[in-house]
C-alpha cells in the first residue's frame, strides 16, 4: 500500500512566489564547489556536477527533502507533493576518480476536476563514475611581476581554460514505475561532459554540464546546466543556476537559486528554490538539505608546479649519475 503525503503552499500564490524568486535571483550575490579541500565541497544545492572528485578514500553523503507544486493548463491538474534525494560519492583508485550513486523518491497527489491520482516511486536511480580528465591548474603557478602593479592585477586569461571531467552512468528503472516512459523495467545510459572555471580571486566558479540521458529509450534527452557560484564569506555561499531540457517526452527551462552554510569543515546545510517559465506544467520546488564528508583515511596529494617537476627530474638525474660513479669505483 502506497503512503501519500500531500504538500501544499497555503500562504502565497504561485505567481507571487515566482515573482519574488526571479527578482531575488538577479539581486543576490552568487556559489559552487571541489579534489579534496580543507572544507567540504558539495554539489548541493544545485543540480550540476562539479568537475573535481571528493578525493581518494573520501566518503561523502549529500541528501535533502523538497516540496513540489505543479499546475498544468492543458491537462487541467494541480499537483502537490514531497520528495527526497540522496547522493553518495566515494573517491577510489585515483585522485581524480569518484563513484556516484543517486536516488530520488517522490510522493505526489494530482488533483483533476473530477478525481485525484496518487503517485509515489523512485523518480531517479542512477549509478556511475566521474573522472577528471584535465586540470588547468595542475603544475601551474602564476608568477608575480615585482615591477608592475598593473600586470599583477590584469585579467588572467588562464582562468578561461576549464577543468574537464567526464561522467558515465546508467539509469535503473523498475517495472510499473509511474515516472517511467514504459511499464517495463529498463537500464539506460547517461553521460555528462563537465567544464569548470575558477574566476577572479577563486571565490567565483562557473560550471557547465552537457548531459545526454536515456539514450537507448524511445525518449532520449539532451540537457545543459549552467551554475554560477560565489563564496560570500568563510561560512556562507550562494548560487544561481539555469537548466534546459529537450526531449520528445519533456522539455523545459528551469532557474534555481539558493545558499549554503558551512557548520564545520565536514558538514554543510543548504536551501534552494526552483521554478520555470511555462504552464505545461508550471513548477515550483523548494527544499533544504545537508552534506557530510568523512576523510579520515585521506592522504594529502601534493601537485608539483612545472618548476618543481623540473627540479625533481634534475635531482633524480644527479642521484643516478652519482650512483653510477660509485658503482664504477
Amino acid at each position: 500500500m502506497k503512503c501519500v503525503i500531500p504538500f501544499q503552499l497555503k500562504y502565497f500564490s504561485m505567481f507571487n512566489i515566482k515573482t519574488l524568486f526571479i527578482t531575488a535571483v538577479f539581486l543576490i550575490p552568487t556559489l559552487q564547489y571541489g579534489q579534496h579541500t580543507d572544507e567540504i565541497n558539495s554539489n548541493r544545492p544545485g543540480e550540476s556536477m562539479s568537475a573535481f572528485a571528493v578525493g581518494k578514500t573520501v566518503f561523502q553523503v549529500e541528501t535533502g527533502i523538497f516540496g513540489i507544486k505543479e499546475s498544468h493548463s492543458l491537462l487541467n491538474y494541480d499537483a502537490n507533493g514531497i520528495g527526497s534525494d540522496l547522493t553518495i560519492r566515494y573517491g577510489a583508485f585515483l585522485e581524480g576518480l569518484e563513484f556516484i550513486a543517486n536516488v530520488q523518491y517522490v510522493i505526489e497527489t494530482f488533483n483533476y476536476p473530477m478525481n485525484s491520482v496518487d503517485k509515489s516511486d523512485f523518480k531517479q536511480t542512477v549509478f556511475g563514475a566521474k573522472y577528471l580528465i584535465y586540470d588547468p591548474n595542475k603544475g601551474y603557478k602564476k608568477e608575480a611581476n615585482i615591477y608592475s602593479w598593473k600586470a599583477n592585477h590584469k585579467f588572467n586569461w588562464h582562468q578561461v581554460i576549464p577543468a574537464v571531467a567526464l561522467y558515465a552512468g546508467a539509469n535503473f528503472t523498475a517495472a510499473d514505475n509511474p515516472y517511467s516512459f514504459s511499464p517495463e523495467s529498463s537500464i539506460s545510459p547517461k553521460v555528462n561532459l563537465i567544464l569548470q572555471n575558477h574566476l577572479g580571486d577563486g571565490s567565483w566558479v562557473f560550471v557547465t554540464n552537457i548531459i545526454y540521458n536515456y539514450a537507448t529509450t524511445d525518449y532520449p534527452s539532451l540537457s545543459y546546466i549552467l551554475t554560477l557560484t560565489k563564496g560570500i564569506s568563510p561560512k556562507w555561499s550562494a548560487f544561481v543556476e539555469n537548466q534546459g531540457i529537450k526531449s520528445d517526452f519533456y522539455s523545459d527551462a528551469i532557474v534555481r537559486g539558493g545558499a549554503a552554510y558551512l557548520i564545520n569543515k565536514n558538514l554543510q546545510v543548504d536551501a534552494s528554490i526552483s521554478t520555470n517559465f511555462k504552464d505545461t506544467p508550471s513548477i515550483l520546488y523548494g527544499g533544504v538539505g545537508v552534506s557530510w564528508r568523512w576523510d579520515g583515511h585521506y592522504k594529502e596529494v601534493h601537485l608539483l608546479t612545472k618548476e618543481e617537476q623540473a627540479a625533481e627530474k634534475m635531482a633524480k638525474k644527479s642521484n643516478t649519475k652519482k650512483g653510477f660513479k660509485k658503482t664504477k669505483k
